[in-house]
């Protein structure tokens, strides 16, 4: 429900005598932000501005926390994420809400359908099994944000012949994220085949040289391959969100 139907509601129930003016105002008090008691405050109107709605960072917050901030968010949200939640608090959390959803591998909560939305195809490439949490958080991510996702995982330079085997997953996407950790070349790679943007999520696999991640994203900012953009260390949230920004846009702009 957009933020102009909720208005409207209001202002419906305030004419027939089922909300006073007085809880009324307080309701339109929140439509900017909603405080959730005093370690929170929810930005209702981030899918107005931005086409997504806002998304809980799970670390450093308790899950009672986290559990108020989910019900606060789900009365005028048909989505609710939180990132990066490990197993133990995932099963607190479903405690206090049943029908909370929770995806282990890509470490995610959330409430609502995988229902595609937009056209286009979002593909997303692993360079190794390693890689998977950070992949399958921007593929559950892109998914939920109601992107239909094409998954090709294990395909990294040592052995390039898988990737060439599955050409046709290049030429059939529209957006590529491509995640590597080690040296991080998957992604010039990549964009030297494919005719859309890709965007390359460097990961903290690899070994000491690798210092964290910071080899495989000093690697994919220096890629001489034309059309790739680079998010943070780790980051599949991010890099399934500029994805879905891509292809959001494109999609307006081809109604428009």
């Amino acid at each position: 429900m957009t933020e102009p139907e909720v208005i409207k509601q209001l202002l419906d129930a305030v004419a027939r005598g089922e909300v006073s003016p007085d809880k009324a105002l307080v309701q339109l008090k929140h439509l900017d932000f909603e405080p959730v008691e005093d370690f929170a405050k929810i930005d209702h109107h981030r899918r107005l501005r931005t086409g997504f709605p806002e998304v809980i960072w799970g670390p450093g917050k308790t899950p009672a926390q986290i559990v108020e901030i989910i019900k606060t968010m789900r009365k005028r949200s048909p989505l609710v994420m939180a990132t990066r939640i490990e197993t133990t608090v995932a099963e607190q959390l479903q405690e206090e809400i049943e029908d909370l959803i929770y995806y282990p591998l890509a470490r995610i909560c959330a409430l609502g359908t995988k229902e595609i939305k937009y056209r286009g195809t979002i593909s997303i490439l692993s360079a190794g099994t390693a890689d998977l949490p950070v992949a399958e958080e921007a593929a559950i991510t892109a998914e939920l944000c109601g992107f239909h996702v094409t998954r090709l995982w294990d395909v990294g330079v040592s052995g390039i012949h898988r990737l060439l085997s599955h050409r046709y997953v290049l030429d059939e996407a529209d957006v590529l994220i491509v995640v590597a950790g080690m040296e991080g070349a998957l992604p010039s790679v990549v964009a030297g085949m494919a005719d859309c943007p890709v965007i390359g999520v460097p990961t903290s696999i690899g070994y000491g040289a690798s210092f964290g991640g910071v080899a495989p994203l000093l690697t994919m900012l220096n890629s001489c391959a034309a059309g790739v953009g680079v998010v943070n260390i780790d980051n599949g949230f991010g890099g399934a969100m500029l994805a879905a920004q891509i292809l959001r846009k494109a999609n307006h702009i081809k109604s428009g």
